[in-house]
């Protein structure tokens, strides 16, 4: 069942997980401006304060690195209290980083700095990981810090440090020129913090949603399943007293009784086999969904493939059907669970015996390819409808043929099947031409490595 095994991450982890990113984000930033303080006043000759910026750039290192540790402690309370510290660490975080982001144009030009925009981009970060509301104070932080950096150096308070003395000396003290160009500046952070937000709340709560959504999903499935199974494994232990029953009245009135009451006895027992098989697949189903984990082992897929030609070659005789086996393996060890794929064969074979006609032929191949191997089930039976293939694996699904030529069927041996296989990190899928036969093709890698499988050297547990 889709999304059965997924791990929905809880909201701690996906906070966390941007906040590192900011972390990281800031290590490049701090190598960006050690670079560019180096390249302009080294190799490009503009007069910037290197040593204010170089100290800048230190205290940028310190305090990232002071953020990283509290980041790492945070993850040591429950989900609620790690959610507010790391909140917490990203907003204090941004806005220091815009104070530090004014400090570098005050040593680089002020507002003459073209770098002025990566304002803009703190305020992008700022709407993805913070509320719309903290999102609009840290803009309006942002233009505070630029109106009081453009106070301080046009009344003298503190020294402007020009870009280019013949060009720019003077410009900081332009009314016009830096009305317009904080207006614009402000603007921008606005316009950008309400398009950045309108789509990260958008996006956070179809995440929230989505996460709910799937977390109920899966403790109803879970429910579901428990419920299933308790329910069939009572049943299945009454069904087989009445059947047991059933089976010694039949044998032993067997000629005492009329021709009337045989026939009741007779329907009756038929039934309750039918009805004890359904429970038996519904119960097996409902336990490989609960499992885990599979428990695996070395084992030798020749012989398992014997094991399960054995088991229906009764069935094949009673309609003078041909079982044919080809292997051809240099290597028939594989790791997996032993029982399981056996149960996975047989079920496949069973099928093939039980639509193929008289004097039919099934077929049962095994080859290599690359790390895996590929079992094939090949039949002459009466095939799928092509209309009804997308739906061989659903639960429960009969095709319309298959119910013409025998009306009792559980509907649950292709599922069980392809649970198998799915849970061997492997692949089954089906060809068939109605009238002509069905070829099943599973392949299974020879050493699977996934979560739900659990190598042991004891007997596999089903």
């Amino acid at each position: 069942m889709p999304g059965r095994d997924m791990e929905p991450l809880p909201r701690d982890a996906r906070l966390a997980k941007r906040a590192h990113w900011l972390i990281r984000v800031r290590w490049i930033a701090i190598a960006g401006v050690v670079a560019a303080t180096f390249i302009s006043y080294r190799l490009m000759h503009i007069p910037v304060q290197e040593h204010a910026l170089y100290a800048v750039a230190a205290v940028l290192a310190a305090y990232n690195t002071v953020f990283l540790i509290l980041l790492k402690r945070s993850a040591r309370h429950n989900e609620e209290t790690v959610v507010a510290k790391v909140h917490r660490i990203v907003s204090v975080q941004i806005s220091l980083d815009l104070v530090m982001l004014t400090v570098l144009l005050h040593f680089s030009g002020g507002i003459e700095n073209p770098f002025m925009v990566y304002f803009v981009f703190h305020m992008v970060i700022a709407s993805i990981l913070l509320p719309a509301r903290e999102s609009y104070l840290q803009a309006t932080l942002a233009v505070a810090l630029l109106v009081l950096l453009v106070l301080l150096e046009s009344n003298g308070w503190i020294r402007h440090y020009c870009l280019d003395h013949e060009l720019f000396e003077g410009v900081h003290h332009g009314g016009l020129f830096v009305t317009a160009k904080v207006g614009v500046f402000a603007t921008t952070l606005y316009i950008v913090v309400y398009m950045a937000g309108s789509i990260a709340t958008q996006l956070r709560n179809q995440e929230e949603a989505y996460w709910q959504a799937n977390i109920r999903l899966q403790q109803n499935d879970k429910v579901k399943d428990e419920y299933v199974a308790r329910v069939t494994h009572d049943i299945k232990g009454h069904l087989a007293a009445v059947q047991s029953c059933l089976e010694v009245v039949h044998n032993k009135t067997l000629g005492q009784l009329n021709e009337r009451q045989n026939d009741f006895v007779g329907r009756a027992l038929n039934r309750t086999r039918t009805l004890t098989n359904f429970v038996r697949a519904l119960l097996r189903l409902t336990q490989i969904r609960l499992a885990n984990s599979y428990e695996m082992q070395e084992f030798s897929l020749r012989e398992m493939m014997a094991n399960a030609i054995t088991a229906a070659e009764p069935r094949a005789e009673t309609k003078n059907i041909r079982l044919t086996t080809e292997v051809n393996l240099s290597n028939d060890i594989i790791l997996g669970n032993s029982m399981a794929i056996e149960e996975m064969l047989s079920n496949l074979l069973f099928n093939a015996v039980k639509y193929t006609p008289e004097t039919g032929m099934v077929a049962l191949r095994a080859g290599d390819t690359d790390d895996s191997v590929e079992i094939e089930v090949r039949d002459t039976g009466i095939g799928i409808p092509a209309e009804e293939m997308p739906r061989v694996f659903e639960e429960f699904f009969r095709a319309s043929n298959a119910r013409k030529v025998e009306r009792d069927g559980t509907g649950l041996g292709l599922t069980i099947a392809r649970q198998i296989v799915l849970r061997h990190h492997g692949d089954i899928r089906v060809e068939s031409v109605q009238g002509r036969g069905t070829t099943f093709t599973v392949t299974l890698p020879r050493r699977p490595t996934m979560p739900g499988l659990t190598r042991t050297k004891n007997e596999p547990i089903t």
